[in-house]
This record gives C-alpha cells, sequence and structure tokens, in this order.
C-alpha cells in the first residue's frame, strides 16, 4: 500500500515506521513497519493527555484543579516550562504546556498529581493502551524520555490519535493550539503542519535521539478524514516534508462515507484507584476481559468478571433518590438448598434498606450491570452517580447490589431492575454507556 512513498526516507534508516488509518473506515492506506516496535518520546504525551480528559470528564478534576509541582517534576530536563518544585499550576495551563512546548516537567506534576507517583500513572496508561486497543504499546513514564522498555508502533499511536478524536471532541481542541503564554514567555507549537497545511488540526510530535523525529497528524478535509503518523525521522524538516507527502497521496484515497468510532469507548475505571478500603480483586489490571464485558453481547457477558468502579458521589444522594422515588426491592423467594447473603442496611433493626444486598434473593426479569466495587457502599456509590448523570429511564430504575465471590475475594455488583423487557434494558445500556459507563442487560 503506497509502499513507494518510504523509498530514500526509510532507506538506511532503522528506526522509520509509517502509517495512514482512514478515520471514518478504519481502512489501512498506508504502512511500511506499522507495526515494528518503535519509541514513542513525546508522542507518549497524547496518551497522558488522554488520562487528563479522562478524570475531568469523570469529575475528579477540573481544568481549574491546581497541581503541586514535586522536586521530581521540577527536576525532568527539556523540553520543559521551567516549573519550580512546591510552586502550583492549573490543570488547564498544563495541557496547553503538553501540547505545544512538551513539557516533560509539567508531564510528570500531572502523573504525580493523579496516580500518586510516576510509575504508577505509567502502569495505568499501559493499562488503558490494551483498553483501547494498542496491543504493542508500554510505559512507563508520562513524557517520552528514554527508557528502553517503552515501546510503541505507529500503527498503535494511529490508534490513540483516533481514540482522543473520538472520546474527547469537546476537549480536542488544544491540539489545534498554536501558541501558549505561560508567566511572561510565550511557547509556540513544536507542530509546524499547522496552518501551513490545509486539513491538518493536530496532533503531536516527538523526538529523542533513540526515537528519531516522531510525528502523528489528524487530516480532515472535503468531507474526508485520516490519521498519519510518521516516526524516526532524520530530522524534523525530513519528517514533516515526508508527511505531507503522505497526506497528500492518502488523503484522497480516503472514504467520504463510513460512520467512524473505530476505538470502543473504554469507562475510566482502568485509570483510577480502587478504593483502600477492603479487599482488591486479583483481576483488577486484567482490562481487555473488562473492555470485552462491557460490550459483549448480554448472552456472552455472563463469563467475563466485571468491571470495577471509582470512587464517586455519595450513599446519601442514593439514599435521597430513592426516597423521593418511593422505590424499595424486595428480595424475592430464594430456591432450596440456597442462602442468600442480605447485608443489613444502615437503619435500625425493623426496617428495610432502600438497596438490596443479596447473592440469591435479588429482582427479577431484566437488569442491567455497570460494574462491581471492593465494598457494599462504593457499589452504591456508582449506582447514584450513574442516576444522576444519566437521567431517563435509568433514573427511574431500582439500584440494589448483589454479592458475589471470586478467587477467594468478595465484590458487590452494581446493579438496576424494573426494566419493562428487554428493549428498555437494552437502551438502558447504551445511554449509560453514553455516559461512560461499561453495561451489560441480561435477564434473571
Amino acid at each position: 500500500m503506497c509502499l513507494t512513498l518510504a523509498t530514500g526516507f526509510a532507506a538506511a534508516n532503522s528506526k522509520y515506521a509509517g502509517f495512514v488509518i482512514d478515520a471514518k473506515t478504519g481502512k489501512t492506506l498506508y504502512s511500511s513497519s506499522g507495526n515494528s516496535l518503535r519509541y514513542p518520546a513525546s508522542l507518549t504525551k497524547m496518551m497522558t493527555l488522554y488520562m487528563v480528559f479522562e478524570a475531568i470528564d469523570s469529575g475528579r478534576i477540573s481544568k481549574k484543579t491546581r497541581i503541586r509541582v514535586s522536586k521530581h517534576a521540577a527536576s525532568e530536563p527539556p523540553s520543559k516550562l521551567g516549573l519550580r518544585a512546591g510552586q502550583t499550576i492549573s490543570v488547564e495551563q498544563a495541557i496547553y504546556a503538553l501540547v505545544t512546548k512538551s513539557a516533560n516537567d509539567a508531564s510528570t506534576a500531572v502523573a504525580e498529581h493523579l496516580s500518586g507517583s510516576e510509575s504508577e500513572f505509567a502502569r495505568r496508561m499501559t493499562a488503558k493502551a490494551r483498553a483501547l486497543g494498542m496491543k504493542k504499546t508500554t510505559f512507563r513514564n508520562a513524557h517520552g524520555l528514554p527508557n528502553s522498555r517503552q515501546k510503541t508502533t505507529a500503527r498503535d499511536m494511529a490508534r490513540l490519535g483516533l481514540a482522543l478524536r473520538e472520546h474527547f471532541p469537546h476537549h480536542y481542541h488544544y491540539f489545534s493550539t498554536r501558541s501558549f503564554k505561560y508567566g511572561k514567555t510565550r511557547f509556540g507549537n513544536h507542530n509546524r503542519l499547522l496552518g501551513t497545511v490545509t486539513g491538518v488540526d493536530g496532533i503531536k510530535t516527538g523526538y529523542t535521539r533513540a526515537s528519531g523525529f516522531n510525528l502523528v497528524s489528524s487530516v480532515r478535509k472535503d468531507g474526508r478524514s485520516i490519521v498519519a503518523v510518521v516516526m524516526g525521522g532524520k530530522s524534523g524538516a525530513s519528517r514533516n516534508a515526508h508527511m505531507k507527502k503522505l497526506i497528500a497521496r492518502t488523503l484522497p484515497k480516503a472514504s467520504k462515507r463510513g460512520g467512524g468510532n473505530l476505538v470502543a469507548r473504554v469507562s475510566p475505571d482502568t485509570q483510577i484507584a480502587l478504593p483502600k478500603t477492603g479487599p482488591v480483586p486479583k483481576f483488577r489490571d486484567v482490562t481487555e476481559v473488562r473492555v470485552a464485558m462491557a460490550y459483549a453481547k448480554p448472552e456472552k457477558a455472563k463469563t467475563f468478571p466485571i468491571p470495577l468502579d471509582r470512587p464517586v458521589v455519595g450513599r446519601e444522594a442514593l439514599i435521597d433518590t430513592l426516597k423521593k422515588q418511593k422505590a424499595v426491592v424486595a428480595p424475592m423467594p430464594r430456591p432450596a438448598n440456597t442462602v442468600a447473603v442480605v447485608e443489613q442496611g444502615s437503619k435500625q433493626s425493623g426496617s428495610v434498606d432502600g438497596v438490596t444486598t443479596a447473592s440469591t434473593g435479588q429482582p427479577s426479569g431484566w437488569v442491567v450491570q455497570i460494574g462491581a466495587a471492593a465494598t457494599r457502599q462504593d457499589a452504591e456509590q456508582l449506582l447514584a452517580e450513574a442516576q444522576s448523570k444519566t437521567g431517563g429511564m435509568v433514573a427511574k430504575a431500582q439500584p440494589f447490589t448483589v454479592i458475589t465471590h471470586r478467587d477467594g475475594e468478595q465484590l458487590h455488583r452494581a446493579r438496576f431492575a424494573g426494566f419493562d423487557g428487554k428493549s428498555h434494558a437494552w437502551k438502558a445500556c447504551k445511554a449509560l454507556k453514553r455516559k461512560g459507563y461499561g453495561c451489560w442487560a441480561t435477564e434473571q
């Protein structure tokens, strides 16, 4: 596929890799060493920004949140803003710094703020990469400075570019930023194709001596759309020239038809740590399995472990919702030779808790499951958040939790009941998925 484009540019250059994908159909328009391992350099910051956008959308942080800079972050080598240990920077300033200046000090500060340490953030970056289908990518830091174990492929970077466009259209405009002023200094975007090549609207450049000059470009023009990747350029100028040729020769071959949405939306739970209270299930990092559960057909979903939840709004919000609805989920009669595991509510003996938790005494009919937690309270919190964010038939559904055991660990499944048949349950699932929740519907 257009392999002649690589001739000359890739000659005697073992670092080179190129890949172009039709963003509407998923068709590969060009590939040269597209699946070969390469160093991402500052293309790494694409994933760092993905994690930031996800944290904003989940409510963990806002654009105004202040990030404190550690000594470790301040000591990162250039490219950097020159942040000092102890000072703070807003999340939005950090976004601009990563997009334009490709600031390593801001990248590390973001990682430490979101995950406590850069190494933990890198672990979550890798888990997110797997969940997005980036099968060969491994991250060891948040900025892309040299690390022999930090590897990716041109194909994987194209997939990440697609994910940023598809999952965060409301944040994607940052990648088109031409310059950013911090203090008294204005930093220009390293991406020189912005404003010089019609249709280019981002995304990111990268360079280290080991990687060569890298670039991921998003292009939308005349109803066509592509994401193109060039890795291992010998100079910024030659990399840019090659990218221009790739765009010129592949964009006309892209389709004007196709729905896009090529990368399935992944719930933010792969990024956020589980509550520290209660046992942590051993399978929490098997993101491929979690994603398979979230998007599998209901009859197959039962064979997969369920996704874990995230810290959300308090239990009181759920109880208030239940009071307004005047809804009580009563346990169903259980079959002989079974034992229902029902947790006592927070009220005194003789009262009925608004949320029933049982292994067998649970509502019948169609139910939807959105996750599981190490504690009952956290499962209830997840349900309350889902109701408040999703509305519609989800707001009218009956929340309940169910105890389950896996590999010796106890979990509390978060479920909704009270749906009028299969179609209503499936519509509820679609609404929940649009809000970022993993979900499956099944009949009990």
